[in-house]
């Protein structure tokens, strides 16, 4: 792996983290720091300065003050276009290889620093989309790091045609939430009696006739879809993700109980086929007790290890909630995206470090952003099935063009034939197709 000479005039824990982020991460190329002025001119290294002012004619980047900085302030973004899109943290320096401060920009998406600052919050206490600056910017649906990156890697071969990067491919990650495995099934009889309750005082009838298909003859529940997720990931060569909800009943907890013998025999044949992750209780971002228990009972039923976990709702409150997640032993976490609308709620897909600003430090818990979910385009968006189905492709191709890895969130029901999800089906194999193409 070949190397790059870093001068900063004050190395501190955000600018390392943001360097080692592009080079390491997303260009593999090790970052070197120095600064020591006379180790930086006198080395015949790759080298780049990164500061308010230049030391030679090497590439200079020049840098606000965020990097320099500890604690949340209200820094002013100053947004402007610059080469189609919205940048924020303009410099001034004529000599400065970007108009923007590139690596600022960059630490204040993928460490969620408005995430840190005051914000209302929705009914489920979640940072919504509509709130986030990139969607504000209007480049949401753009991976804005990758595009950063490639461009910093532009300059650097402009100056430097000899310097290799070793070649990153793009990948696909399908994953699933089983929020509720069975419509009708093995709930048991007081929810049973419960769902026949709310069908006769709704007028449901074919809700009551399709419970009582499920629940007195072999008829298949229409959320047990998966043999078809299985035929799909063998027809098309794929090794998904699962996040199974493995708590007790609540309003925001419809799941199956978990000492069913036929849920966790469901939960086993999964782990066949799929990595396994924890998917906490809705009430987990405020009992801290919650995680330990599901996550241990989870690992009871599995006989493995739980490592990977995304949050329930998304409700993602940071740090806090990383930070439950770390303790208990949880090192990958992707519940980084929004429900409301689709796109890279980091700016990145790709996955990094969790940076914890209150600490100033870097974890080594990794977060995995996802780009889309099925409930955001069908219930928040009110998509046809051929607008999501396009609105997917332009998703793709964005993580295609930089290299990225696309990642994809849906639910067992939302491959069922249930009249609220027709044509659904449709739309997930379509996204397979095209994010393998």
């Amino acid at each position: 792996m070949d190397e790059v000479l870093i001068y900063s005039p004050k190395l501190t824990a955000r600018v390392r983290y943001v360097f080692r982020l592009v080079f390491k991460e997303l260009l593999r190329i090790k970052p070197v720091f120095t600064s020591s002025v006379d180790e930086f001119q006198s080395s015949d290294m790759t080298k780049i300065i990164y500061g308010d002012k230049e030391i030679s004619d090497d590439i200079f980047f020049q840098g606000s003050s965020l990097l320099f900085e500890k604690g949340i302030g209200n820094p002013d973004l100053e947004p402007f276009y610059f080469e189609g899109l919205k940048v924020i943290f303009p410099v001034y320096s004529k000599s400065s290889a970007l108009p923007f401060d590139v690596f600022s920009a960059i630490f204040y998406f993928v460490a969620r620093y408005e995430e840190y600052q005051p914000y209302k919050t929705d009914k489920h206490g979640r940072f919504t989309a509509h709130l986030s600056k990139a969607h504000e910017l209007g480049i949401l649906e753009k991976p804005v790091v990758n595009i950063w990156a490639l461009r910093i890697k532009d300059i650097l071969t402009e100056k430097y045609p000899d310097l290799q990067f070793t070649k990153v491919n793009y990948k696909f990650l399908p994953t699933y939430d089983i929020d509720s495995a069975y419509a009708y099934a093995q709930k048991g009889l007081v929810r049973s009696l419960g769902g026949y309750f709310m069908s006769v005082k709704n007028l449901d009838w074919k809700e009551i006739l399709e419970r009582t298909r499920v629940l007195f003859t072999r008829h298949k529940d229409p959320f047990d879809t998966f043999d078809l997720q299985i035929a799909l990931q063998k027809k098309y060569g794929l090794r998904p993700m699962y996040f199974i909800l493995f708590g007790r009943y609540g309003r925001f907890n419809k799941n199956i109980n978990t000492r069913n013998r036929s849920f966790r025999f469901l939960v086993k044949m999964l782990s066949d086929y799929a990595k396994i992750g924890i998917h906490p209780s809705y009430n987990m971002v405020d009992d801290e007790a919650i995680l330990p228990f599901e996550k241990k009972n989870l690992e009871n039923a599995l006989n493995k290890n739980i490592d990977s976990s995304r949050q329930h709702f998304l409700r993602l409150n940071l740090p806090s909630t990383y930070r439950q997640l770390i303790s208990n032993d949880i090192v990958n976490d992707y519940s980084m995206g929004f429900a409301a609308l689709p796109g890279f709620r980091a700016g990145i897909c790709t996955s990094y470090y969790f940076y914890d600003i209150d600490l100033e430090a870097v974890t080594n818990f990794r977060i995995h952003p996802f780009a889309v979910m099925d409930g955001t385009l069908k219930d928040y968006m009110d998509m046809t099935t051929a607008d999501a189905i396009t609105k997917i492709s332009q998703l793709i191709e964005e993580v295609r063009k930089v290299n990225g890895t696309f990642i994809s969130l849906w639910h067992n029901e939302a491959l069922s034939d249930k009249k609220r999800w027709a044509g659904w089906l449709n739309v997930y194999e379509q996204l397979i197709k095209m994010a393998i193409d």
